[in-house]
């Protein structure tokens, strides 16, 4: 099956799980930079998140003997709510490995819907390596927040998604992490509209994805905090997201963490809707390249709304 049609597949089978979230013009946005600009609403997806896509698709794949055994991951918070979530809707056990600096608000996501969190490690991949580490020994299925074929077709069932959703787009302008929601959705927009620009963007402090882009090969990085937690931590070096990223990915864009505060301060004050900083990531890169945007459509992934009171006060103060 080839990569787009497994992600028409998916799309089909996550379906009941999901909502199809809204993909919507925005005067404010189109006002302020030139362009016709539609936000895509993940913000709103069940979890707050695009990452409940790929998690149901991954875990409606298993055999009933996995299912057995129960499955467990790694997450900065984004993820393990939608494992858990994912694993809640099949009646599957599931335990998440997190880095000891996640999210509290992100946390106390992946706890209501029911996942046994662990601490491990300072950053994504050393929680990561436990996950797996774990796996082995126990026989539970370990599911990637990226490095999986069925994952990164389930996000990018946000493309078929925006397919239905308009008539056509210029350029779509999506966070990049560990790589599978722009791998995904790029993957099948590019295949139905080849001449789409698609725009990856990282924050400065945490682009492991981006450097390796640009060097041809999976870097080791360190990162540093950022707003954009949920883009935040390495790749593995076998990830079979860093190929599909290198092809798909026609312009890479650094935001600094001002420039992500200042996007969600004018996203909520334009939009009236919380957005976490992946999502902001994006915005700020709306906003950053609006000069080489007017006259374009413009698609963005709003691929998070999974924000903290105290994160929104530190913003506004």
């Amino acid at each position: 099956m080839t990569f787009p049609k497994s992600i028409q597949s998916a799309a089909i089978q996550i379906q009941p799980f999901i909502r199809k979230t809204p993909f919507v013009h925005s005067k404010a946005f189109s006002d302020l930079t030139g362009a016709d600009v539609r936000f895509k609403l993940e913000s709103i997806q069940v979890t707050g998140s695009f990452k409940a896509r790929g998690a149901i698709n991954k875990l409606l794949s298993l055999e009933d003997h996995e299912k057995q055994k129960g499955v467990v991951s790694a997450s900065t918070g984004n993820h393990g709510a939608a494992v858990a979530y994912a694993a809640g809707q099949a009646g599957i056990d599931c335990t998440i490995y997190v880095p000891d600096d996640a999210s509290p608000a992100k946390l106390e996501n992946m706890k209501q819907f029911g996942a046994k969190i662990e601490v491990h490690g300072n950053d994504c991949i050393k929680a990561e390596a436990k996950a797996q580490e774990i796996s082995i020994s126990t026989g539970e299925t370990y599911v990637s927040p990226y490095n999986d074929p069925y994952v990164m077709a389930g996000q990018g069932t946000i493309g078929v998604e925006i397919e239905s959703q308009c008539d056509g787009l210029d350029a779509v302008i999506i966070s990049v992490g560990g790589g599978g929601l722009i791998g995904g959705t790029a993957g099948f927009l590019k295949s139905i509209w080849p001449q789409i620009h698609v725009v990856g963007c990282s924050p400065e402090n945490s682009a492991v994805m981006i450097h390796s882009i640009k060097a041809g090969k999976v870097l080791e990085l360190s990162s540093k905090p950022t707003l954009s937690d949920g883009t935040a931590g390495g790749v593995e070096g076998n990830s079979i997201t860093f190929p599909i990223c290198c092809d798909m990915i026609d312009e890479t864009v650094l935001v600094t963490e001002e420039e992500i505060k200042d996007a969600m301060i004018t996203y909520m004050d334009k939009e009236h809707q919380l957005i976490e900083g992946a999502a902001g990531t994006a915005v700020a890169t709306l906003l950053k390249k609006k000069n080489n945007l007017i006259g374009k459509r413009v698609g963005v992934v709003i691929c998070g709304g999974n924000i903290s009171l105290d994160t929104v006060r530190d913003i506004l103060n």
